[in-house]
């Protein structure tokens, strides 16, 4: 992976950079053909616009017969000023029949030889680089000398062998489009390396999360400071996650002993007096078949109780429970939640305060869910105390709604706390002999927040626990 990844980039460069200069190369050579092609008015371009070679070609054309005499027309003159350029003309004899801003030191007359010397080298006398140009005249030939400043051009004399020009040229190209490739292959060797080094980095860490280890821990520098931070987040997140995964399989694990042997007590006793019901051993009097035939009932509905809270919490937990919301008095709820416990004969030496200063305070609820929330919660706060304990259950509405259950029991250790409201817990101070799925307060807490509200609680061992809901 590594490999193929520093491969892909250098290749990458690489191509870039071939592709560039065969660009450059075409774009110089199409240059040249430009300038070299290009024509334009004298007098609407400037010198370094239409090059020398075509400007003395063209100046031709400003070349007139005055009075049978050579001479140069107005646009002519303007273009030889503007330029600061002069020039010669010279008749079929090489002899002077016209000048213009001609300098001192030209000769009024030429040799072949010294007109070719004249364009060939730098015109020593008159310090300029020269040009020539020819224009035929009613019949007659007359050439021109164009001299420009040294300053403004100078000529090299350049000697090539045509035979071998092309394959120099294409040589040298190829040598350029080498080089610059090996240039090329060395730089994007070096930045591949520093560039891939942090995607391998990342992909390393990618595979070190998906063998199942979560203790990932990457520098958070450099230009992929974010996505290394994203990582380490994901690490840790998902380390969480695992611990939290292990930790519920656990309480999952104790839950189902729990619960088999919850079951599996009631279920010995139904087993056991159905047996005696349709046993033909005994003669059982119809008191009797009505006290087993209760117990048998009791037990059963101990039964269902157990698979109800665990379908409900399942349900909660996957938020796939369709709430039946409707607008509920909330006191009149509260206090029939209290008189049901306290009709339970078995809480019949229970103290349980109802408290409101309102008989009436509306609230948007699933009131059948409500109700087993507050029994759930009250419940606890008898199972889990000594007999005696005071409990008071209150309800009032400034912000919004507020229910209070309270108690002056053992209160809860700090430990437990933290986990009261987990699936599966069960306190270590229950007491009474209780009998339960130890989903009560998981379903309590996840039925307040089906309804977007919030519930505390605050304990301190030996005082007591206050639980808070807010809707």
């Amino acid at each position: 992976m590594k490999l193929k990844l520093i491969a892909r980039f250098m290749w990458t460069v690489v191509s870039v950079v071939i592709i560039v200069m065969i660009i450059n190369i075409i774009a110089v050579f199409s240059f040249i053909i430009y300038n070299n092609t290009t024509k334009s008015s004298l007098i609407e371009k400037k010198l370094e616009d239409v090059g020398i070679e075509n400007y003395t070609r063209d100046f031709s054309k400003y070349i007139i017969i005055s009075k049978e005499a050579v001479d140069i027309d107005k646009d002519g003159k303007s273009s030889l000023d503007n330029n600061n350029i002069w020039i010669q003309i010279l008749d079929e004899q090489s002899k002077e029949v016209y000048s213009y801003r001609k300098p001192k030191g030209a000769k009024e007359s030429y040799t072949p030889f010294e007109l070719i010397n004249q364009y060939k080298y730098v015109d020593v006398k008159t310090g300029a680089t020269t040009f020539i140009g020819e224009k035929q005249i009613k019949g007659r030939k007359y050439s021109y000398i164009i001299g420009l400043p040294l300053s403004k051009i100078q000529r090299e004399v350049i000697t090539i062998n045509y035979d071998n020009f092309i394959g120099i040229i294409g040589k040298f190209i190829y040598s350029i489009l080498i080089l610059d490739a090996f240039i090329a292959l060395f730089f994007a060797y070096f930045f591949s390396r520093k560039l891939t080094r942090p995607l391998n980095n990342i992909i390393n860490g990618v595979l070190v999360l998906s063998d199942g280890n979560y203790n990932l821990k990457l520098s958070e520098k450099g230009i992929y400071t974010v996505v290394y931070r994203n990582l380490n987040n994901l690490s840790s997140t998902l380390k969480s996650n695992e611990i939290e995964r292990k930790k519920l399989d656990k309480m999952r694990e104790e839950w189902i002993s729990n619960m088999s042997h919850d079951i599996k007590t009631p279920l010995v006793s139904i087993k056991g007096y159905a047996e005696l019901l349709s046993s033909d051993d005994y003669d059982l009097s119809k008191e009797e078949v009505k006290q087993y035939s209760k117990i048998i009932d009791s037990k059963a509905n101990y039964i269902k109780e157990l698979v109800d809270d665990l379908n409900l919490t399942t349900r909660l937990k996957n938020k796939v429970l369709k709430l039946n919301k409707k607008k509920v008095n909330m006191v009149s709820l509260v206090r029939n939640a209290v008189i049901d416990i306290l009709n339970d004969p078995s809480n019949a030496e229970v103290d349980i305060d109802f408290i409101c200063e309102h008989e009436e305070i509306e609230a948007f609820v699933d009131a059948s869910l409500i109700m087993r929330t507050m029994k759930n919660l009250i419940y606890n706060a008898i199972v889990h105390n000594e007999e005696g304990v005071n409990i008071k259950v209150s309800v009032e509405k400034k912000d919004n709604l507020k229910i209070i259950i309270s108690d002056n029991g053992k209160g809860i250790r700090p430990e437990e706390l933290n986990h009261i409201f987990e699936r599966y817990y069960r306190g270590t101070n229950t007491g009474k002999g209780h009998e339960g799925s130890g989903l009560g307060m998981a379903i309590a807490n996840d039925i307040v927040k089906a309804h977007d509200g919030e519930i505390k609680i605050l304990s301190e061992l030996g005082r007591g626990t206050e639980i808070e809901i807010y809707l």
